[in-house]
């Protein structure tokens, strides 16, 4: 396949005193990072969470027939207010290996950590960047689905293991080579979406920000996260107004700007521009809410329809992506005119299929049309049972 890369890792030159950071033992399930400074921050009280919002559905074979559903949101997340506080932070050589493709994109990156200057020479197969640049974008703000896309587990790691390798030969600690990492993609230039792709907001998958050389915060952060997971730390994305960061679990000790959830504090890490440490937050982003999006593959699904109507009866053709990161079961489609008032004319419904990642399937709808009626198309798309999509044409009288 397309999962293999040349990554070589070396120092070019290094000055300074060697870290002193106390050995911590990691833990069984993903490590949280820990310095033995600092007091024990203060408890963050979060918000309720906000992860699904009600909708009318209407699902109702008669005109006569009502019901009302709940759109389901296919992104975990919760919203979160922060505590700001300052965070007080407690020799390499040749890394990399290599990889089978006929065609490699060549990247240099240069970049500086603790007085030492650092090249990573990548080659990226073109079949894994054309890949992933011939996705669909998903029509979610949870870029989760970016970092946990299963085709890009193994060049991910194998790039994160280069990463560890000379953290570990340089021992560095938990904390040191979060630091390290952060490093790294903190020293890519930030691009505009608008001027690089042509989009207001373009995310990016890991291969695209490595071969474009660099992205928004929305990039830089899918990046990192997805780096910081494949070397085992527990990390979440961070979506703030207008902006988006990473949040690493911390243990005690650990001092800064986070978010607590599910018994864990996340801090804040900035991936746009240098220097910024761990719990470092910019000032406009202290006091701000943010949605926490956790790690895990979601089903992501999108509709694309088109409708021929004669007198009798409507032909609608359906497609329907599943652009997330997980398979989506209980797949179906429902179609029917809009009688107002949560009531529909003639629904006629497709059976349930099963949807993989990036997989799409295309069914037709056969409704029949009501006569002397003011009405419109509804398409309704359900994951088991649940509807999660409504897309409508414009109103008409047949």
């Amino acid at each position: 396949m397309f999962f293999i890369f040349i990554a070589i890792l070396a120092i070019r030159e290094c000055g300074g005193v060697s870290p002193s950071e106390p050995k911590v033992p990691a833990t069984a399930r993903a490590p949280a990072i820990t310095t033995p400074v600092a007091p024990s921050p203060t408890k963050v009280a979060a918000t309720t969470p906000a992860t699904a919002k009600a909708t009318t559905a209407l699902p109702s074979p008669t005109p006569e027939s009502r019901v009302t559903a709940t759109r389901i949101a296919l992104t975990p997340t919760v919203t979160m207010t922060p505590l700001p506080r300052v965070l007080e932070a407690p020799t390499p050589e040749h890394i990399g290996q290599a990889a089978i493709s006929t065609e490699l994109i060549s990247r240099k990156y240069e970049w500086t950590y603790r007085g030492c200057k650092w090249t990573w020479d990548l080659n990226i197969p073109q079949a894994l960047y054309d890949y992933y640049k011939a996705l669909p974008r998903s029509p979610t703000r949870n870029y989760a689905v970016y970092v946990t896309h299963p085709l890009q587990d193994i060049y991910i790691k194998k790039l994160a293991d280069n990463i560890q390798s000379a953290a570990q030969k340089n021992n560095y600690g938990l904390y040191q080579t979060v630091e390290f990492a952060v490093s790294f993609v903190q020293s890519l230039p930030y691009t505009s979406d608008l001027v690089t792709e042509g989009y207001d907001e373009y995310p990016r998958y890991p291969a695209e920000t490595l071969v474009d050389n660099g992205g928004d915060c929305e990039d830089t952060a899918i990046l990192m996260a997805s780096l910081l997971r494949a070397m085992n730390y527990d990390v979440v994305l961070l979506g703030l107004p207008s902006h988006m960061a990473v949040g690493v679990a911390g243990g005690s000790g650990i001092s800064g700007t986070y978010w607590e959830y599910n018994g864990r504090k996340y801090y804040y890490l900035e991936t746009t521009g240098t220097g910024w440490k761990i719990g470092q937050i910019p000032d406009e982003y202290k006091l701000a809410k943010a949605s926490i999006y956790v790690m895990t593959p979601v089903p992501i699904l999108d509709l694309k329809w088109k409708a021929i109507t004669d007198s009798l009866t409507s032909t609608i053709n359906i497609e329907v992506t599943n652009m997330g990161s997980a398979d989506a079961a209980g797949v179906s489609v429902l179609a029917a005119y809009d009688a107002g008032g949560g009531m529909v004319w003639n629904q006629e419904t497709s059976d349930a299929v099963k949807l993989g990642v990036s997989e799409k399937v295309t069914v037709t709808l056969y409704p029949r049309v009501p006569s002397g009626k003011h009405t419109r198309l509804l398409i309704q798309l359900f994951l088991e049972g649940r509807p999660v999509l409504d897309s409508y044409s414009e109103w008409f009288d047949t």
